[in-house]
């Protein structure tokens, strides 16, 4: 039990692991939460403490126990570890053993020749030392490479990580947006150093479905595919498109939102055609029993033919929101004629933003 400057106290829910299901990460050891939480947006220095403070306490009530970051993560860059970190310390500091911390390095990071390399020896440990600090911890248990580095060669990289296993920053690692093709040369060489990548995180949602196709470079496997075959887990960001499946946009394009400021959601995407496949799909979550955002967060943990996303990465700005998200696994069966009509309504919708770091390396 802890008492803040706000004179509230929270003990943290009892009966937090009841209803969460806990799915095993590729052929690894670990668990994550079938919804997790990111901290890409809402845990800058533009936004309270204190809302940052309750949604991550509602998320570990909730049995949400991964918690996932990034260098790059704020505004400013690498605020939201540092926000992160105060609250970790002040309100879960008996219980880090009871959380999965995750975070990633890969994007321009700081000024100079070095800062931007994002797939190098030097700017990954500098980066993962930095997110430590940050945090204040003297460890992470998953750090990622963020996005392929088409200047840095792949073994580099890849040492880089063993690296990072062997010396104590990282328990696991991992791949962000890599394609097939390439996340099956990175695990062969990450296995051949003895310390395997664990899981990838990809983009995924019923709009930006490329995680499915075939890559041809892969002998025709999918990405999924890929991650299957080399014992790898998956943990899917923007399961909701930049928030285009909640109920934000089905009456047009609100003041304030993401597509009105032009924040990763470009609002050309929201033409009246998508709108209203949207709009269908939300008569059909409702049908459920489920908003839209809750149907959109299970369709991306549905099982595949080729594999099955182990988490789904969700963004909060408040604990109300991440209580909403984390009800969606009330219900994550799908009949045949549920995914029939998902896959008549939309496929995908050219809304991956991060497509071109996926193909910047072995295109």
């Amino acid at each position: 039990m802890l008492i803040y400057g706000d004179d509230t106290v929270w003990t943290p829910a009892e009966n937090r692991y009841e209803t969460m299901p806990y799915r095993r990460v590729g052929e690894s050891g670990l668990k994550l939460p079938a919804v997790s939480l990111g901290l890409w947006h809402n845990f800058g220095d533009d936004k309270p403490v204190a809302g940052m403070r309750a949604t991550l306490r509602r998320a570990f009530d909730l049995g949400i126990t991964h918690f996932d970051l990034a260098n790059n993560y704020g505004p400013p860059a690498g605020s939201a570890e540092l926000n992160f970190g105060r609250i970790l310390k002040e309100d879960f500091a008996g219980h880090r053993h009871e959380l999965v911390i995750s975070t990633k390095a890969g994007w321009d990071m700081w000024p100079g020749p070095y800062g931007d390399v994002g797939g190098s020896r030097q700017y990954l440990v500098t980066s993962l030392d930095q997110s430590l600090e940050r945090m204040g911890l003297d460890h992470v248990d998953v750090f990622y490479h963020h996005r392929p580095d088409p200047e840095t060669p792949l073994e580099e990289t890849m040492r880089a990580l063993d690296h990072i296993v062997r010396s104590g920053r990282a328990t696991y690692v991992g791949v962000s947006s890599y394609g097939a093709d390439l996340t099956l040369e990175a695990q062969r060489i990450m296995r051949e150093l003895g310390t395997p990548l664990v899981i990838h995180q990809p983009s995924y949602s019923m709009l930006n479905r490329w995680i499915e196709q075939p890559n041809e470079r892969a002998g025709g496997k999918n990405l999924l595919g890929a991650l299957t075959e080399t014992g790898m887990g998956s943990i899917c960001f923007t399961p909701l498109a930049q928030g285009m499946l909640t109920d934000k946009y089905l009456n047009g394009v609100p003041e304030g939102s993401r597509a009105a400021e032009n924040k990763s959601l470009d609002p050309s995407w929201l033409s009246e055609q998508t709108l209203d496949q949207i709009r269908e799909l939300n008569t059909m979550a409702q049908e459920r029993g489920q908003t839209l955002a809750q149907m959109a967060i299970a369709w991306t943990l549905r099982p595949q033919d080729s594999g099955q996303v182990t988490s789904a990465l969700v963004g909060a700005s408040s604990a109300q929101q991440i209580e909403d998200s984390a009800r969606a696994v009330a219900n994550l069966e799908f009949s045949a004629d549920e995914l029939r009509r998902i896959d008549e309504l939309v496929t995908d919708a050219g809304v991956n933003i991060w497509g071109a770091a996926t193909e910047s390396k072995h295109a």
